[in-house]
C-alpha cells in the first residue's frame, strides 16, 4: 500500500494557484488522509498578508468570460480560498508549515509567520518530512 499522506508545495501567489493547492488538501483530508502543507515565496506572502478570502483573476491570457464565470461561481457560494483553508485546519488532518528561508527573504519576523502556520521549517525538515510521499503537489 502505498503511504497515504499528501504533501502539498505552494510557491505561486496567484489565487488560482493558491486555491488549487487548498482544494487539493481540502479533498485529502476529506478522505481521511494528512496533509503536509507548504508555503513558499509568494504563497507565504499572500497567507501572511491574509490575502485568501477575495479571488483575484488577472491573468490576462484568461478569456474575459472565464473570468467572469469564476467570479460569478465564488458569488454564488463557492469556496475561496480562506474558507478551503479554514476546512483543512478544522480536519485536525493537516500541518502547515512555512519555509524559513522564505520567510526572511519575505522580511518577515518570525513571531508574525509563527501565527499563520503550526511549524516553520527549513529545507532539511521539509526533506524529513516528506520521505516516502508519493503524492506530491507543486504549485
Amino acid at each position: 500500500m502505498s503511504d497515504p499522506r499528501v504533501a502539498i508545495f505552494l510557491h505561486s501567489g496567484d489565487y488560482d494557484r493558491v486555491h488549487q493547492g487548498l482544494a487539493i488538501a481540502a479533498a485529502a483530508v476529506a478522505a481521511g488522509r494528512e496533509v503536509h502543507l507548504f508555503f513558499f515565496w509568494w504563497a507565504l506572502d499572500r497567507l501572511l498578508r491574509d490575502d485568501l478570502e477575495e479571488p483575484s483573476f488577472d491573468d490576462p491570457r484568461v478569456p474575459q468570460e472565464s473570468r467572469e464565470a469564476a467570479e460569478d461561481a465564488f458569488e454564488n457560494g463557492y469556496p475561496t480560498a480562506a474558507q478551503l483553508l479554514d476546512n483543512v485546519r478544522k480536519s485536525g488532518r493537516c500541518t502547515i508549515y512555512a519555509c524559513s528561508a522564505s520567510s526572511g527573504l519575505l522580511g518577515r519576523r518570525p513571531d508574525a509567520v509563527a501565527e499563520k502556520v503550526d511549524r516553520i521549517v527549513g529545507w532539511s525538515a521539509i526533506l524529513s518530512l516528506t520521505a516516502g510521499i508519493t503524492d506530491r503537489f507543486y504549485l
